[in-house]
């Protein structure tokens, strides 16, 4: 499996895959990425500073992202952990675990001192395993992401 960062050429692929994965856990798709005009074009959404998508593929697959992006609003030295999506093919196979900790220390090379991320209970599985990697959930959002119906708040400390 190897891992990069988002090509302007993924950005169908990686849409496509996000949507999949909502619709696989039943997820909804008003006020969340799914129905998010961004998830069409994460190329050109990570071109900001300070932001990376990565993308791992395998046998020429894409089979899952996730990257960190310094989301409007957020406190001073925290960036979000976004678009954490694997395919179901994947999963169960260490890649979550390659995600984070590359992600991680991208952060730490940004300067950041804390990720926060926002899920659905939708997603349990992964809510379980973001605690079991250290994040701790939030009574309340951070920051504008733009996705209202996210329930689900957390923040991991870096330091």
């Amino acid at each position: 499996m190897d891992i990069r960062k988002v090509k302007n050429t993924d950005n169908r692929v990686l849409a496509d895959l996000i949507k999949t994965v909502f619709e696989e856990h039943h997820a909804p798709k008003e006020g969340t990425v799914y129905s998010d005009p961004v998830t069409n074009r994460l190329y050109e959404f990570f071109r900001r500073e300070k932001s990376v998508l990565w993308v791992a593929e395998e046998e020429g697959k894409v089979t899952g992202c996730c990257g960190i992006y310094p989301t409007e609003g957020l406190p001073e030295g925290c960036a979000e952990l976004v678009k954490f999506y694997i395919s179901d093919e994947a999963r169960g196979k260490g890649l979550g675990k390659k995600f984070m900790e590359l992600n991680i220390q991208s952060a730490l090379q940004f300067g950041y001192g804390k990720l926060y991320l926002e899920s659905l209970p939708e997603f349990a599985n992964a809510v379980s395993w973001y605690e079991k990697s250290g994040f701790h959930r939030l009574d309340h959002p951070l920051g504008n992401s733009g996705h209202p119906s996210c329930t689900i708040w957390m923040i991991k400390d870096l330091s």
